[in-house]
């Protein structure tokens, strides 16, 4: 049947198969016809076959697009951040359902639609800087800007980052935003728990050094008390002595003779009085300077330290501080000082004097076991690597190994109940982690063969 003589209603025929029909019968002519003909229909099954596999695929490929399409949709509805992805000319592709409720447009509305349009006028320029800039450096970049909204512009802190084809050419961009009102507010709370944070850790110092104190204060009363009776006594006896000397002024001046002021000099015995009036003088001046003293001691010890570091004696301030522990304890424990007489080191010194306390405390807790009076602690200064490094030793029973690991921890403590907080190494750690040292527990022990810890503090100037 010739092309002309078809019927009108007959469906043209697949290109292929009109293609085998067409030379069908020539190539009849010139051999077998039904090996011909079974050799077209052969082509046209595989090439049936082969318009079903490619419709399958399309149709797996729709399936995966659609899947895919749902995903992102999904992406898009339920995210929380402004989410804008836009062409290269600008144009508007795809936003997230949370741009619909921050500029009062239902979603959608913006597909098509110049990016500029959806920002206030402010934000225009520096809209147009940040797409230059990301299509430049091929980096995401962050700038403010404020979407239109129904109440008003509404800001956001923008990443515009570009999206890139297949031969790396920016095709468009991905603007993600969050509301500038949640971060703020993120940052100020961020910021009120840090500040909440240095005011615990400031109190717990205070509280720590108060509990110091506190077992402190019998020594205190006693080492106050002693020149302060001293000087009590002493005042008694230059009132008797005064007392004596107007009685014999009086006679003087009522005009008595010579062998009568005699006779009453050796009655009051003048001579002697006044070589005890100038020994009076000197206890009262020596005892009120051990109260000056005790009292400027106190005045250091009880030093906040908060400000600027100083340079300092690291080794006048371990003193200072091991004494008063010692004064306040009532075990008889021999504190000993080696290495240097001095050592000029920079920190603040009213914490260091804390940590001292609490090193030279714990030791003379770890001592409590021992037969009165063989406890023995030693405190060593030197330069160790360029720092100021002090040790506190003691002939204690030591640190076992199972504790070297939870030693510095919070809260933790070998003391009875009520005994000890299990703040004083922690806070002490924190105290020469934030002078830029370390406090640690010393690797061979202590040389009397108990604990031994150390810290190091940056040198002060001049110091060797």
């Amino acid at each position: 049947m010739s092309r002309e003589s078809a019927p009108e209603n007959q469906p043209p025929l697949d290109p292929t198969l009109a293609g085998l029909l067409r030379h069908a019968p020539a190539a009849a002519q010139g051999g077998d016809g039904e090996d011909v003909w079974f050799d077209v229909l052969s082509a046209v099954d595989r090439t049936y076959a082969d318009l079903v596999d490619y419709q399958e695929r399309l149709e797996q490929q729709n399936h995966e697009l659609e899947d895919l399409r749902s995903f992102l949709g999904s992406i898009l509805a339920s995210v929380s951040d402004a989410l804008i992805v836009i062409s290269r000319s600008g144009e508007v592709l795809e936003t997230s359902a949370s741009v619909a409720c921050l500029t009062g447009e239902p979603p959608g509305a913006w597909h098509g639609r110049k990016l500029a349009s959806m920002f206030d006028a402010r934000s225009a320029e520096v809209l147009d800087r940040g797409l230059a800039e990301a299509a430049n450096t091929r980096n995401p970049v962050t700038i403010e800007a404020a979407l239109g909204g129904p109440e008003g512009p509404a800001p956001l802190e923008l990443s515009i980052s570009p999206r890139m084809d297949e031969r790396s050419r920016v095709a468009g961009y991905v603007l993600t935003g969050r509301p500038l009102g949640e971060l703020r507010q993120a940052y100020s709370e961020l910021e009120r728990s840090h500040e909440e944070l240095k005011s615990t850790q400031a109190q717990l110092v205070r509280n720590e050094k108060l509990a110091s104190l506190g077992r402190l204060l019998a020594g205190v009363a006693h080492e106050l008390n002693n020149p302060i009776s001293f000087v009590y006594a002493n005042t008694h006896a230059l009132e008797r002595y005064a007392g004596k000397f107007e009685a014999y002024f009086e006679r003087v001046q009522a005009g008595a003779d010579r062998e009568a002021l005699i006779v009453l000099r050796e009655e009051l015995k003048l001579d002697r009085e006044i070589r005890n009036l100038r020994s009076a003088i000197e206890g009262a001046r020596d005892g009120a300077e051990r109260v000056r003293d005790i009292v400027e001691d106190l005045r250091r010890l009880s030093a906040e330290g908060s400000g600027e570091m100083v340079v300092f004696d690291l080794v006048e301030t371990a003193r200072v501080a091991a004494n008063w522990v010692q004064r306040g304890s009532k075990a008889g424990v021999e504190i000993a000082f080696t290495g240097a007489g001095t050592l000029q080191v920079r920190g603040r010194q009213g914490h260091i004097q804390q940590v001292v306390m609490n090193l030279v405390q714990n030791a003379i807790d770890a001592l409590s076991g021992l037969e009165e009076g063989s406890g023995r602690i030693e405190v060593d200064a030197r330069v160790l690597e360029g720092r100021g490094t002090l040790s506190v030793g003691d002939n204690g029973p030591g640190v076992t190994e199972e504790l070297t690991q939870a030693i510095f921890d919070p809260f933790f403590t070998t003391k009875a109940v009520g005994a000890g907080t299990g703040l004083g190494l922690a806070i002490s750690h924190k105290i020469i982690e934030e002078h830029g040292g370390r406090l640690r527990l010393c690797p061979k022990g202590s040389a009397l063969g108990g604990a031994c810890f150390s810290f190091d503090l940056e040198l002060g100037e001049g110091a060797e």
